[in-house]
């Protein structure tokens, strides 16, 4: 069995790990949101089209997204280190973490908001509705459970960068699984730090699950 003093380090990497990943998403959702939005705005048959920024956009966020995220975050370090004071540790984490979870974000988004039908969104228009309105009240009302359960996706992602960070001590159950688990082969340590990342990415889908269900018309 465990030792206590190695049950207090799994719990205090849980916590970390959740503090890296819920941080992580919020400042990416207040990134991630606007561009998804923008992007359905701003494509050839949206609402606002212009290719330019469209455009722009596009190749930004696929080009963020085609890096992989042991190289962005070592990529970054200076930008890191000069936002936080450092490249190590949770909060630094939290800073990769972010940049690479919002291009992805702002594809879950656009997804979703592409999936609201368009006659909802034309009758919108037929009644003098501006654009904002139509974005607040129709675009994200109506694709309020698509963008709750895209949220799950993108938090199990993230976590799963969390752990990834591990590798150069960015802190959590990763750092736990390379330090104990890699460098001193203590292997019931690393499959613990396995379980509980399994069953933290269980939790976060299943509340985001009972949630989407919840808001959902289909489902009342």
């Amino acid at each position: 069995m465990f030792s206590n003093e190695i049950i207090s380090m799994l719990v205090e990497g849980t916590w970390v790990t959740l503090y890296m990943t819920l941080t992580s998403t919020f400042f990416a959702y207040i990134l991630g949101l606007p561009l998804g939005i923008t992007l359905v705005l701003t494509r050839k048959d949206g609402l606002r089209p212009n290719q330019f920024i469209y455009k722009i956009i596009d190749v930004v966020v696929n080009i963020v997204r085609s890096v992989p995220f042991l190289i962005l975050l070592i990529l970054i370090i200076p930008f890191t280190r000069a936002l936080v004071g450092k490249s190590y540790g949770p909060t630094a984490t939290i800073v990769p973490l972010t940049i690479a979870a919002a291009p992805f974000i702002a594809r879950l988004v656009e997804s979703s908001l592409l999936e609201v039908d368009q006659g909802v969104i034309e009758a919108a228009q037929s009644m003098g509705a501006s654009t904002w309105h139509i974005v607040w009240k129709v675009l994200l009302a109506e694709a309020r459970t698509s963008l709750i359960i895209n949220a799950t996706i993108a938090l199990a992602t993230i976590l799963g960068y969390s752990a990834m960070s591990g590798t150069v001590g960015g802190g959590g159950l990763g750092d736990i699984a390379i330090r104990y688990g890699y460098y001193r082969y203590e292997t019931d340590i690393m499959f613990a730090t396995v379980i509980l990342l399994i069953l933290l990415v269980q939790i976060m889908q299943y509340i985001g699950t009972k949630v989407a269900k919840k808001i959902d018309k289909r489902y009342r």
